[in-house]
Order: C-alpha cells, then structure tokens, then sequence
C-alpha cells in the first residue's frame, strides 16, 4: 500500500509540529524544580530546597527546607517560618508561623541580613494589663498571657489610648509585615525580595538562572527565543493539525481497506467536496506595558472587593480566595485572577464578561524615563 505525495507531505508537516511542541513544553531550565509536597509551592529559581536541589538552581539566602510534615520552610536567622505561598511573578512571599504564636515572634524578628523586605508595614503597639481589665471586642494574645495579666496588641491609635486609660503597661512597638492593612494582628507575613530582578525575565516568558561558573550573577534564559504566548500558540495550533492528521489517516486506512475489498470491481469516485473558504480571525490583544497599568491587589483575608458580587473569576470560575492576586479593568471594574487576566489580554483587547473594548478606552502608556526602565 503506497502512500500518495500529498498524504506524505501532510505528515511531514505534522510531524514537524509536534516536534516543536515537544522541544518548547519539555525543555525546562533546572530540571530538577521540586516540592515538598504536590499541595505545597512548587520551588524554582531563585529559590530552592537545600535536599532536593544543586546549588545553582538557586540564589544565595533563598534556601528552602522540608520539615517531617513535608511542609515548606524557610529560616529567617534563627526564625522558622512555613512558606504558603510564591508569586514569582510579583516577587513575593507568604510566610506563616507554624507555632501559632506570630506576635511572639515578631518580638525578636529582624529582617535585616536576608533577601526579604516588607510589601506592607504596619505599626503595631504591645500592652500589659491586669486580668482584671476589661475590653469588649477585644482579645488577649493567648501565647503571651499568663496568671493575673494579658497582653494585647493594636495598631489602632484610638485602642491605644484606651488601653493608656487603663493604665494598661506599654511593651513595647513592632513593625510587622502585614499581608494588607487592618486592625487586628494575623498569622501571616507578606515579604517581598528586590534582588534578584526577575521580573523582566518572567514577563518575556523565561527563566532567570545563574551563569555558568558565577554564584550572583545571573542570566534570562528564553527557551529558542520563544516568550511564554508564543508557545501556548505553537501547543494549541500544533493540537488542531495533529487532530486532523489522526483522523485523515483513519479515514485513509478505512477507504483503502473498502477499495482493496472492491479491487476487482470498478471504482467511479465522486468529488462532491467544496471547499468553504474559512473567515481569518486576527487575534490582536493588548502590550504588555498597557496590561501592566490595570491595578493589581492582593485579596486580604476579608475578601473585600469593589463589587461584592463579583466573588468569581470569570475566566478559570475559581472562587476567589484570600492571598491571591486580582488584576481589574479599569473601564468596566470587573476583576478577575491577575495570572487568567493577563494571559487573556495578551490575545484579547476586549474584557472576558461585557466584551468592552479596551483599546478604545485604555490610553497607551508613555516610555517610562531611562532610569526607570531597569526597575
């Protein structure tokens, strides 16, 4: 059975799609990205786990563990922190206490020395009162009480005098970094690191990784030059052809098998196939820069949002959850997770729900001046 030229070049043509799928999705800087658990945070440049990772999959003072309950940790001097989350993107980190007990950490906590900075800073004062002093909506730190006294927290000027008028003991004063600004004192910390500047490198699609023979110098390694869009592109527009592909040489065999059947009679073949020329759709979606404009907010723990209804994204239809980054469109004030927004205006000038166009109504941004380029 001989396979005609066209049916020979079709498979060619295919083939070679697939391969290109294969290289863009496969090929991975550091192969040896690892978790502590499927459950925790994936870990990736400049991170990585001292017992699972080499050295140059990650930058110095980004070292993570895994402890006997395979949870994520990382060390903050002599600090133990569980990592929740990693937006590698924003280039921040969740950090909760394991113990509990985060005011009691907080009291010798210092940040300097590491890689980590707070995204929010807040104010928060530590009173000593006796057992005997009441305080309605108000709740004593458990960790730091004990027989005859409790201690509280605020960062509530007002609360403080309060507890002044009480003659309530001051403590003492800590700066905590707050996950988003409120009253009362969580178990969450919100950091965020400057150096490495990765976040260039993640916009184009890449991989921030260390030079060969370097230990802080480091490079944006694009997989053939390829951003991250192109090569969704290239994985669904190599699905369609290898779809057709499988069902032509199905429908091929099929026919061949029925004619090899009727080879001593005479086949008159009928071309009765037209061909309907098919509208060409030109998929033309926003830059970068204009995307980057649209406000991004990290939900609190209250899960406030500008319409109280809008508690789904439209785009994935996940429930919004505490921690998670919202970008919104400033024309229509409909959010959505900023990670499905994002990938959506890069091939869509047009809002996911009201389908409002955004190149109309969104100015496009000026250059940002030379010496804020590299920010």
């Amino acid at each position: 059975m001989k396979i005609r030229s066209l049916d020979y070049a079709f498979i060619l043509i295919t083939l070679r799609y697939f391969f290109l799928v294969l290289v863009s999705s496969n090929s991975e800087i550091c192969s040896t990205s690892a978790a502590c658990h499927p459950t925790e945070p994936w870990v990736r440049f400049p991170f990585r786990l001292k017992d699972s990772q080499p050295e140059q999959c990650g930058y110095p003072g980004f070292d993570l563990t895994c402890d006997s309950s395979r949870m994520t940790t990382i060390q903050l001097h002599d600090i133990s922190f569980n990592v929740e989350t990693i937006d590698y993107d924003s280039q921040e980190i969740w950090l909760h206490d394991p113990e509990h007990c985060l005011p009691k950490r907080l009291l010798t906590l210092n940040l300097s020395g590491t890689p980590f900075t707070a995204v929010l800073k807040q104010d928060f004062i530590f009173f000593n009162c006796s057992s005997e002093s009441k305080f309605y909506l108000e709740y004593p730190i458990s960790c730091l009480s004990g027989p005859g006294y409790n201690v509280f927290a605020t960062s509530s000027s007002g609360r403080a005098r309060m507890f002044r008028a009480s003659k309530c003991q001051w403590v003492t004063s800590v700066m905590v970094p707050v996950p988003s600004y409120y009253d009362d004192l969580g178990e969450d910390l919100r950091l965020a690191w400057k150096t490495p500047n990765c976040r260039k490198c993640e916009y184009r699609g890449g991989r921030c990784g260390l030079k060969n023979n370097s230990t802080n110098v480091i490079e944006c390694r694009i997989q053939h030059g390829l951003p991250r869009g192109a090569r969704y592109a290239i994985i669904v527009g190599a699905g369609i052809p290898g779809f057709l592909f499988l069902t032509g040489l199905l429908f091929c065999i099929i026919r061949r098998i029925k004619a090899f059947g009727r080879r001593r009679q005479p086949v008159i073949e009928y071309s009765t196939t037209h061909v309907v020329p098919q509208p060409v759709v030109v998929v033309s979606g926003l830059d970068e820069a204009v995307i980057e404009t649209f406000p991004k907010t990290v939900l609190g723990e209250s899960k406030r949002l500008p319409n109280p209804e809008d508690n789904v994204c439209s785009i994935c239809l996940g429930e919004y959850k505490p921690k998670e980054s919202l970008r919104t469109i400033p024309a229509c004030k409909h959010c959505f997770h900023s990670n499905c927004i994002d990938e959506w205006l890069r091939l869509n000038a047009t809002c996911p729900v009201c389908r409002k166009n955004q190149k109309q109504s969104t100015p496009v941004p000026e250059p940002a001046p030379a010496s804020d380029r590299n920010v």
